[in-house]
């Protein structure tokens, strides 16, 4: 939301270049908020803002812009001030601003920072999007294990300025090769004991991450271990960066989105919802709708199937909403309800017989209740009582069918190395619809003759 407060002031300041002031608006608050009071001036506009703050404020206030918005900013901005910009930021959201960049400008970009950060955003772009590699930075605090308290307090003041977070110290050996860690609280709890060393001190089991490992996994280590960062490696051990719990959060936000567009049954889109255009959505949400239709016409096709039946038992034809609904609908709270807690690492593929036995219960439950009042509505329709069980003896058939389906179907799915998520609701409920006309109708037989 566009904060207007200060609209009318900061467009004054810059018609009259008035210098003293701008620098005081960049500084004089959080940098959280002077981004937000300057979103409503257009690209132009605020990147003149920026060049009166000193180049790491800049960046800091630049971080909080969508980066839709810092793409479309930099975009027309010339490629020296944009490299010194590019300086400035954190290497691993450097690495995803310039991914956005068009090639041409990109290069030029490359061309005027120093060699060692050219070096380091090659090395962070080599990485598969999506892995460890693509969303670590290399600004971490790696010490030597042989520096006593004192030693490693006087290096980590070197180091500090350049480091992303020193919530952790990472002890290495001298070929880089990550032997253990010591939080920064210990570091200083530690200091009644000088002579003491990082390599007497620290933790040698410690939790890391692969460089090609993917996020995902990654997330579910930190999260598991209650992690304020993670140190990223390669197969030899070798020492390549961290991932802080900032990039992690990002990571389980996508994840979330991801998982919830599919069980939408929408392709995940990449970029945000208004950004993206008219083809491009239509093509995501019409590829599983495409699907869904065809799954539809198999119940179309079914009913035609049992249309013998149907002419003779008229009455039949007015339950059919209901009997799809409550399969569709069991179903695809069972699906929501697997798919989430497998994302959320509650349930693991070894726990299908538990869930199944769970929702057979449930389903039984739920069938038994809604079948109570089904009966109720049936008698008032139905020819006769007899007649009327027809609909509470599916219920509780379809629904169990449903729930059964909606828990299987996604285990199956991760069972195959699979995003469980694919098991869309809709999908879900299209298949028990089939299940549900045939159910229904084979019921109809037994009871009504």
């Amino acid at each position: 939301m566009v904060n207007t407060l200060f609209l009318p002031e900061l467009r004054e300041m810059l018609a009259f270049e008035q210098e003293a002031e701008l620098r005081e608006f960049c500084v004089a608050l959080n940098p959280g908020r002077t981004a937000e009071f300057m979103e409503g001036l257009d690209d132009a506009e605020m990147w003149r803002v920026l060049q009166y703050a000193e180049p790491d404020r800049r960046a800091e206030i630049f971080s909080y812009f969508d980066e839709s918005r810092q793409l479309s900013m930099l975009a027309s901005e010339p490629a020296d001030q944009t490299a010194v910009l590019i300086e400035e930021i954190p290497e691993d959201d450097r690495v995803d601003l310039i991914q956005g960049l068009p090639a041409e400008s990109v290069h030029e970009i490359l061309k005027l920072l120093p060699a060692s950060e050219r070096r380091n955003i090659e090395r962070l772009r080599s990485f598969a999007e999506g892995t460890a590699g693509a969303l670590m930075t290399t600004e971490v605090a790696k010490l030597g294990e042989r520096l006593t308290v004192v030693e490693a307090l006087d290096e980590l003041g070197r180091q500090a300025s350049d480091l992303e977070t020193i919530y952790y110290l990472y002890v290495v050996d001298d070929n880089n090769l990550l032997r253990g860690i010591v939080s920064t609280r210990q570091l200083v709890s530690s200091l009644k004991n000088k002579s003491i060393t990082l390599g007497e001190m620290m933790e040698t089991d410690v939790v890391v991450a692969l460089a090609g490992e993917d996020q995902e996994s990654v997330a579910e280590k930190v999260e598991r271990f209650n992690l304020l960062a993670i140190p990223v490696i390669d197969s030899g051990r070798q020492m390549l960066g961290i991932i802080t719990h900032d990039d992690v959060i990002d990571v389980v936000r996508e994840e979330l989105t991801e998982d919830a567009q599919r069980i939408a049954a929408v392709a995940p889109l990449e970029g945000d919802f208004l950004q993206i255009g008219l083809l491009v959505l239509s093509y995501k949400r019409g590829l599983w709708l495409t699907i869904l239709f065809f799954a539809a016409l198999l119940t179309a096709f079914a009913l035609r199937h049992y249309e013998a039946e149907l002419a003779v038992h008229g009455w039949l034809v007015w339950f059919i909403p209901l009997i799809i609904s409550s399969g569709g609908n069991s179903g695809s709270q069972s699906a929501t309800l697997v798919i989430t807690a497998m994302t959320g690492g509650e349930v693991k593929l070894t726990d299908l017989p538990k869930v199944l036995s769970r929702e057979v219960c449930v389903s039984l439950l739920l069938g038994g209740f809604l079948s109570m009042i089904g009966f109720g509505v049936a008698i008032f329709v139905a020819p006769t009582v007899l007649a009327a069980t027809v609909i509470p003896v599916t219920l509780v058939s379809v629904i169990f069918c449903g729930c059964l389906c909606g828990v299987t179907l996604p285990i199956m799915f991760k069972r195959l190395g699979l995003d469980p998520a694919l098991m869309s609701n809709p999908f879900v409920a299209g298949i028990v619809d089939i299940l549900g006309i045939v159910i229904y109708i084979n019921v109809a037989r037994i009871v009504l003759g």
